[in-house]
Formats: structure tokens, C-alpha cells, sequence
């Protein structure tokens, strides 16, 4: 990975890249990676777009938090939220996968006036999936209820192998396999996710999940949001099979577009060009 740029706020230091010129647009990564993994569309959108790839506190090179208080997706979007204000962005579009579509969730709830539009990457809001945990679902994201566990238990298991367990990740949330994950990226990947500093911030992740999030979430159900939002989602991947995406985003914003990708839960990467494309068609209909 490039040496970054770097941003301190909030008593952390976010790391970030900033390529191309116009409106700008700001890109969130997912579990268990890192900015990286847009780089393989940076160049696409850039023609037309600003694009500000950033790190999540916890992940990649940013600072790893030592408490779960410190990995909640408020204080993870309250980060960027800064980071684009002091770019001279101080309102955006944004996009997320994963972790990163939760953090852009809670972005557009907390700051409305900041957001232009949203698009998500194959998640069902956080509440939601937390309070409808069924024994099916539970099975197929059983990484949620793991990584929660106290610590030092998963972030134990976890180094033993860090490879082995992440690489699990990748194939085990939809219809994927490792020949589909550009080589550079996955070897960037493991560079990051064998830090034990990585591990303890991404299951402090999940813990918050459980212990913030899903309270915060809770106490948004009358709020919108209110600028078009465009969710994305991998048709084989687990979420697909087991709910109706679309439908579980109806009720949470005002303005909806959705449309199925081809693969699972990490088509980003399984195919960066039809995401890409797919991302471009959203926002030039704006």
C-alpha cells in the first residue's frame, strides 16, 4: 500500500487517499480489509469524481483503539465526517461495504447535512439484523457473535492463524473464492490483519456492534434518511439468500434504488468493474 496521507481527530490519526477532481466522494472499506480494497475503481470514478478512500479507525493504518467505547460506528463516522470537512468537503457522497456501509448508515443519520447520497454494499440495517438474529442467519454470520466474545478469547484463537481465519471470512459470507481477490490486494490485506493491534480493534468492533450500535440504532427507528440511497448486494451471498434486502432498507430511507450484484457478500472485489459502473449509473442520476 502507498504511504497514506494522514488526518488526526477525536484522538485518532485516519489514514486516507484522495485521487481525481470534481464532486467529491468518499469510500468506506469493510471487515477484514482496508482502503485497498477501492483500487481497483479509484480510477474509474476519479475521472469524474474527488475520491477520498479512507481507512476506518481500527483497520488498515489508521490508530487501533484499545476500548470497545472507541470502535462504535458513530465515533467511526464522526471521524470522517471531519476528515472530509477539513478537505474542504463539508458535504459528500458516500459509499460503503460492510463495516463501511454501517459506518456510512450512521453518517447519514447523525449528519444529514453532510451527505449528498449513500449507497451500502450488501448490508441490512444493523438493528435490524441484530433484533431478527435467527438460527439461520446466526449460522451463516456466526463472525458477529464470535468476535463479540470478551477478550482476549477471539483475538486468541485468531492469531494463532490470522490467515486462516480471515481468509475463512472471505469465502464463508457468499459465493466467493480466493482466485476472484486481486493477488496485490489480498497480500495488503494480510499485512494488515496479522497485526495483533488489527485483531483486538476489529473484534472491538463487533463488540460494539452489540453494545453500542445496536442501541443507537434502536433509538434512530423514527429517522430517515433522507438523501438517495442506493443499496447494492451480492445475489449469491448469504444475505441475499436469507432476506429480502431491498426490503429491509424500505422503511429506513426516503428515497430508494437497489439493485442486485453478481456474487456474494465481497463483490467488490469478485467484480470492481460492474460495481464501479454500478456506483456511476447511481450517481449520475442525481
Amino acid at each position: 500500500m502507498s504511504a497514506p496521507q494522514t488526518f488526526n481527530t477525536n484522538s485518532q490519526t485516519i489514514a486516507y487517499e484522495v485521487t481525481g477532481t470534481g464532486p467529491p466522494l468518499l469510500l468506506l472499506h469493510g471487515f477484514p480489509q482496508t482502503r485497498a480494497m477501492w483500487r481497483p475503481m479509484v480510477p474509474g470514478l476519479a475521472e469524474q469524481f474527488t475520491v477520498v478512500s479512507a481507512d476506518l479507525r481500527g483497520y488498515g493504518d489508521s490508530t487501533k483503539p484499545t476500548s470497545v467505547q472507541d470502535m462504535s460506528f458513530r465515533l467511526m463516522g464522526a471521524d470522517m465526517v471531519n476528515l472530509m470537512t477539513a478537505l474542504g468537503h463539508p458535504h459528500f457522497h458516500l459509499a460503503g461495504h460492510d463495516r463501511g456501509a454501517r459506518t456510512a448508515h450512521r453518517i447519514a443519520l447523525d449528519h444529514p447535512n453532510a451527505v449528498d447520497s449513500l449507497t451500502v454494499m450488501d448490508i441490512v440495517p444493523t438493528e435490524y439484523l441484530l433484533s431478527n438474529m435467527t438460527t439461520r442467519i446466526a449460522q451463516a454470520y456466526y463472525h458477529w457473535l464470535f468476535l463479540a466474545q470478551p477478550y482476549p478469547f477471539p483475538e486468541t484463537l485468531i492469531g494463532h492463524d490470522p490467515d486462516a481465519y480471515f481468509e475463512r471470512c472471505l469465502l464463508g459470507f457468499g459465493k466467493a473464492s480466493l482466485d476472484q481477490f486481486d493477488p496485490h490486494l489480498l497480500t495488503l490485506y494480510r499485512t494488515a490483519w496479522r497485526r495483533p493491534d488489527t485483531i483486538r480493534a476489529m473484534c472491538h468492533d463487533y463488540r460494539a456492534a452489540l453494545e453500542i450500535d445496536w442501541g443507537d440504532d434502536a433509538a434512530d427507528l423514527d429517522r430517515r434518511v433522507t438523501c438517495p440511497t442506493l443499496v447494492l448486494y451480492g445475489q449469491d451471498g448469504a444475505m441475499a439468500r436469507l432476506l429480502d434486502v431491498p426490503a429491509r432498507w424500505a422503511d429506513r430511507v426516503s428515497n430508494l434504488t437497489s439493485k442486485p450484484m453478481p456474487g456474494g457478500h465481497f463483490f467488490p472485489d469478485q467484480v470492481p468493474t460492474e460495481t464501479q459502473g454500478a456506483l456511476l449509473e447511481f450517481l449520475k442520476s442525481l
